[in-house]
């Protein structure tokens, strides 16, 4: 079997995954908070491009020692770079520590790949259409997909909106106040409500994220980040709202303090948080998917093929 590395480069996560698809040896993640700034200034900073790096060099090296080589492995980048004045100077540091060239996804790639990862972790195919949601730092990508083929996409967007550009944006205090978190439900619904995806035709929803999972630890009440726990679990979009409604209302240090939380994630989550409150708010469905396959196992399943 072909043994291939997918990196996932997104607005605050950098992610890879080795393995022969749909075996997955080894996945592993590093908050490097690459859209640091971006909505406002419209660069990387430098600050931010120094952490990437230091990740990528740490995947390098265990890419290396998995023995796959550069013409099997695939670096994506997704919302930050594409918004980025200097995205050039983080296409070459990744070429320098990669030996392979860095593509900058659009929207629409972005989207059919989350869509992808995830649909094949589904075994029987669940009622259609099916929403996949996957929401990240810099953006937040709803594919509805339907058909015999796994791969029908019949409407998908990717958003301007994610977990750290949405907290740069409105959520200045800690915890916010309401008035920050009505601005920034504002912003969320605007966005929705133009977005173009028939949410009411919505049968199954399966969500990907960092920030969905982590979610569902909470609404699981599990001790840790356990993949094994929350993959395919199926939750109430109830208790998912009234999580959200908690987890918003905490400050920063409490957040940390949960078990399962990414000291990384716990500043910006809140703003994740409520995107998927108001996707689920508007679906006609009363529950969703958890799904550990996501856009990682898209690209990894693409470069096998």
């Amino acid at each position: 079997m072909t043994t291939v590395a997918a990196i996932d480069c997104g607005t605050n996560s950098i992610k890879v995954l080795i393995g022969s698809p749909p075996d997955v040896v080894l996945r592993d993640s590093r908050v490097v908070r690459l859209g640091q700034g971006v909505d406002e200034t419209g660069m990387l900073a430098d600050e931010a491009l120094a952490r990437t790096f230091a990740a990528i060099d740490e995947f390098a090296e265990v890419i290396r020692s998995h023995g796959v080589p550069p013409e099997r492995t695939r670096f994506c980048a997704t919302s930050a770079t594409r918004d980025a004045g200097n995205s050039a100077v983080f296409a070459e540091g990744v070429r320098r520590r990669l030996g392979v060239e860095p593509e900058v996804l659009s929207g629409d790639e972005e989207a059919a790949l989350v869509f992808a990862g995830a649909i094949a972790a589904q075994d029987p195919m669940p009622p259609e259409p099916v929403l996949v949601v996957d929401i990240g730092g810099g953006s937040t990508e709803l594919v509805l997909g339907e058909g015999e083929e796994r791969q029908a996409i019949s409407h998908s967007i990717s958003l301007d909106i994610g977990s750290v550009r949405l907290h740069e944006r409105h959520l200045h205090s800690d915890p916010p106040t309401e008035a920050e978190v009505a601005a920034c439900l504002a912003d969320i619904d605007e966005h929705l409500d133009t977005c173009g995806i028939p949410l009411g035709r919505t049968r199954t929803v399966i969500g990907t994220s960092g920030t969905i999972k982590t979610l569902a630890c909470g609404v699981m009440g599990l001790d840790s980040y356990d993949r094994a726990a929350f993959d395919q679990a199926v939750l109430s979009n109830a208790d998912t709202t009234t999580f959200v409604d908690e987890l918003v209302a905490m400050t920063v240090e409490q957040r940390r303090a949960l078990p399962y939380m990414h000291p990384g994630r716990a500043d910006v989550i809140d703003a994740g948080a409520l995107i998927w409150s108001r996707i689920l708010a508007r679906v006609p469905v009363p529950d969703h998917v958890v799904s550990e396959a996501d856009i990682l196992h898209g690209i990894a399943a693409a470069i096998a093929r």
